[in-house]
């Protein structure tokens, strides 16, 4: 298996991209570690992978939580192989006209502080070890502003992709990578919040969360040598 007894721990694993990461991982040989806010999600989707998977509820901008549950999972399993930053949010009014700032704040503290807590948390325990894998999974609106994610998103996914990058340019030295996955349109529970509703024909023609997941197990299953800084993923035929 490509991924024998690695310890994997994911954000925003409660349903969506983060669960499908999740079901990946642990076929190939992971023992997973979801978490998230909704603990009776996270409990659901530990149950349909088995007792490879445990979860714990914590939410990413609580920084003593974060390390936590980071320490915990440390003592409990002896390691961290791979980080999966996948918590994420949007909001519907997403244009500057429409834009407050208690949603610049919640998107910008989720997505790129959320982010930094947990790479915060387990950096220490990857450079002791001189090993460890980061994937960020980010936006195509983090690579190119994007109106139909809208600004705060955008922002957010910029900066969430330049962090990710910032630790592969610092900490390779410890042998650790990081590697940001841009996807584009995902068939997620975000979907709902677009202004505009989302058809059922158009969300199976776009990315589906397990397409991301085989995405993250292939980055976490090169050999320590090799580093991908960033992977862009997309629907067929999508422009923007």
């Amino acid at each position: 298996m490509k991924l024998s007894e690695k310890v994997v721990l994911i954000t925003g694993g409660g349903s969506g991209v983060g669960a499908a990461i999740a079901r990946v991982c642990a076929r190939e040989g992971a023992r997973v570690v979801v978490i998230g806010r909704d603990e009776v999600k996270l409990k659901a989707v530990c149950d349909s992978i088995g007792p490879a998977a445990t979860c714990f509820a914590a939410d990413v901008t609580d920084r003593p939580r974060v390390k936590e549950v980071v320490d915990g999972v440390i003592a409990d399993r002896g390691r961290i192989d791979i980080l999966v930053n996948n918590a994420g949010v949007n909001v519907v009014d997403r244009a500057l006209a429409k834009l407050t700032p208690e949603n610049w704040d919640l998107q910008m503290d989720i997505n790129v502080t959320g982010s930094f807590n947990l790479i915060h948390a387990v950096l220490p325990h990857m450079r002791q070890r001189r090993e460890g894998t980061i994937i960020s999974i980010s936006s195509l609106a983090g690579t190119q502003p994007s109106v139909l994610a809208g600004t705060a998103y955008s922002a957010s996914k910029h900066g969430m992709s330049v962090l990710t990058k910032m630790v592969d340019l610092e900490e390779s030295v410890n042998g650790i990578r990081a590697t940001v996955i841009s996807p584009g349109e995902i068939n997620t529970p975000i979907l709902d919040q677009r202004p505009v509703k989302v058809s059922d024909e158009h969300k199976a023609r776009i990315l589906q969360p397990e397409d991301i997941g085989e995405a993250v197990l292939y980055v976490g299953s090169l050999p320590p040598r090799v580093c991908i800084p960033e992977m862009l993923i997309k629907p067929l035929g999508q422009t923007d």
